[in-house]
């Protein structure tokens, strides 16, 4: 679940309207989920659900490759296709000339101006170098802050640079081993201060303000791993919770197996319980609405044969803010 979090967020900092229930829902195809005056658009949900994709190809693909710009290209044509930034060349780094500025906004009226071509496949040389590099004097997560500025401000891709760049963090966390499993995520914490953020990066550009960037980003790392230490709590005591309150109303392993499922898969219909339980519907309606009966899954909308049912307490505790 918290790679949907870190999806949901990461996009949101791009501008896209889409919430971790949104996401969720729009999975088990079951939007828009009733209640909502405003639901989010295809091509929003689209977006998150692509920088899923992308993260968990990336994550799979460290088994054989390591962060390189091989793998950078292949996430980003993950990230963008079939998704409104299409036409910017999935997959391709960018072969002409891009700015960094309000909508519309000519080159000289531009915040900030990546390299020219020629310089960006110089310096993206030199960042995989980098990336490879076995003897560096900086401490990793020191690294991290200066991998992901640089990657930045090259900008590669025409579109989707601030995604696979927040992306980067994480596959490079797993690749070193600082971490066992994909748990940290930053951009909770780049979205709230996004604005210091975007200045931060910046500043490095625009007079070498190093220092005050890597502070900001090793203050992210330490708020995010304390906010994925409570929510993994949390999570893990409503599981728990959950458990003996089930074993305590003498319920069959059929139950027990759908609420362990709900942490992967909060948001579901009937139909897809009988998929995965691999029993006849009777069943599976059975099972739902047993969960039902003891408050851990909250029917959505009118009674029908695809209506979704939701696990609010798992979404509340991945959606709300520290």
């Amino acid at each position: 679940p918290f790679i949907r979090r870190e999806a949901v967020l990461s996009s949101r900092i791009e501008g896209t309207q889409a919430d971790i229930a949104d996401l969720y829902a729009y999975e088990a195809r079951q939007l828009p989920l009733p209640g909502v005056e405003t639901p989010p658009s295809e091509a929003d949900l689209r977006e998150v659900l692509n920088y899923v994709n992308a993260l968990e190809y990336g994550l799979e693909r460290l088994n054989t490759l390591p962060v390189s710009l091989r793998l950078i290209r292949e996430l980003h044509e993950r990230l963008l296709t079939g998704v409104r930034g299409e036409r910017a060349t999935p997959g391709e780094f960018r072969r002409s000339q891009n700015w960094i500025g309000p909508p519309g906004c000519t080159l000289k009226e531009a915040a900030f101006v990546p390299p020219p071509v020629p310089q960006m496949h110089e310096a993206l040389d030199a960042l995989e170098r980098y990336l490879h590099r076995q003897d560096d004097p900086y401490p990793p997560l020191v690294r991290l802050a200066l991998i992901h500025y640089q990657f930045e401000a090259i900008h590669p891709f025409i579109d989707g640079n601030g995604r696979i760049g927040r992306l980067l963090i994480t596959l490079l966390l797993v690749q070193w081993e600082l971490l066992p499993l994909p748990l940290l995520y930053l951009s909770a914490y780049f979205y709230r201060y996004r604005q210091d953020y975007y200045d931060l990066l910046r500043a490095v550009s625009e007079r070498g303000a190093w220092e005050d960037w890597v502070l900001f980003f090793l203050r992210g790392v330490a708020e995010q791993a304390q906010d994925a230490i409570a929510r993994a709590r949390r999570l893990q005591d409503l599981r728990e919770k959950w458990r003996s309150q089930l074993i305590r109303t003498r319920a069959s392993a059929l139950p027990l197996k759908l609420m362990e499922h709900l942490f992967v898969t909060p948001v579901l219909t009937v139909p897809q319980v009988q998929q995965w339980l691999e029993v006849s519907h009777p069943t599976a309606q059975r099972v739902v609405e047993k969960l039902v009966q003891e408050g851990i899954l909250h029917p959505a909308g009118e009674a029908s044969y695809r209506r979704a049912f939701r696990a609010v307490d798992i979404l509340k505790t991945l959606s709300e803010e520290e």
